[in-house]
Parts: C-alpha cells; sequence; structure tokens
C-alpha cells in the first residue's frame, strides 16, 4: 500500500485547520501558503473531505473551511479513506464479506487479513489531535508542519 499525494496533503491541511480552528473559517489560499501545497491541488482534494463529513464550508467573504469533526474524533484511517479509498493491502479485502469466488480454498488469505488488521488498528488509534500534540511537543508554539 502507498499513500498517494492527496492522503498526505489531506491531513497536513486537516492538521493546519485544527491547528487555527480559533481563527473560524479558514482559506485555502492560507493553508496552501502555511503549508507550501498548490491551492489548486487542495482544490481537488475539498470534495473528498466534505462528502466524508470531515468538512465544513462557508461562502462569502468570511468564507473559507473548517473542521466538521472534532480533531480528537478524526482519525488519521478517516482522512486516508476519504482520499485513498479503501486501506485495504488486497482487492479481495475491499468488500465484508469477501466476495472472492477463491477465499475459501485461498492459502495466503490470512497473510492479507493480518496486514489490513495491522494497517486499520495502527491508523484508527492516531488522531489529528495526537497530531498536534506531537507537533507542540517537538516545536513548542511553532506550528510548522
Amino acid at each position: 500500500m502507498k499513500i498517494s499525494t492527496k492522503g498526505r496533503y489531506a491531513l497536513r491541511m486537516l492538521t493546519d485547520l485544527a491547528i487555527h480552528q480559533e481563527e473560524g473559517f479558514i482559506s485555502l489560499k492560507d493553508i496552501a501558503e502555511r503549508q507550501n501545497i498548490s491551492k489548486k491541488y487542495l482544490e481537488q482534494i475539498v470534495p473528498m473531505l466534505n462528502k466524508s463529513g470531515i468538512l465544513r464550508t462557508n461562502r462569502g467573504n468570511r468564507g473559507g473551511y473548517s473542521l466538521a469533526v472534532k480533531a480528537s474524533d478524526l482519525t488519521v484511517s478517516d482522512v486516508l479513506k476519504a482520499t485513498e479509498g479503501s486501506l485495504a493491502p488486497v482487492a479481495c479485502l475491499e468488500f465484508d464479506p469477501i466476495e472472492c469466488p477463491r477465499a475459501d480454498e485461498c492459502d495466503t488469505l490470512f497473510v492479507w487479513q493480518g496486514l489490513y488488521k495491522a494497517i486499520t488498528d495502527y491508523l484508527d488509534g492516531i488522531t489529528v489531535q495526537d497530531i498536534i500534540d506531537k507537533i507542540i511537543s517537538k516545536n513548542g508554539n511553532d506550528y510548522c508542519i
């Protein structure tokens, strides 16, 4: 499994929003400048995050984006599922129950199930707030992501 730039940038964007949440709605321009990410690229990520209920949008003069959920409730897994789709390491695990016709006789299925469980358990255990806490403990109040 390889995480694309969409997944990595979405996580940086959401962490930035969480850090600056007291400022209200934040423009993509501000996030792009702070994170050194193309605004156009962030514009491609926003619909995925909106669709998944992670972002809140406000249009108009003071428009922008904010988190629709608390940083402590938003897991890395939530973000990556919204941007990457399934986190399954093999296609046969993308559906529950497994739809593969060979599942009952697959000698390696347990390997992929174990890997999938390890990935999801790990990513479900890290929140955006955990990332912020790590940044603060490492850098003090210098919020450079």
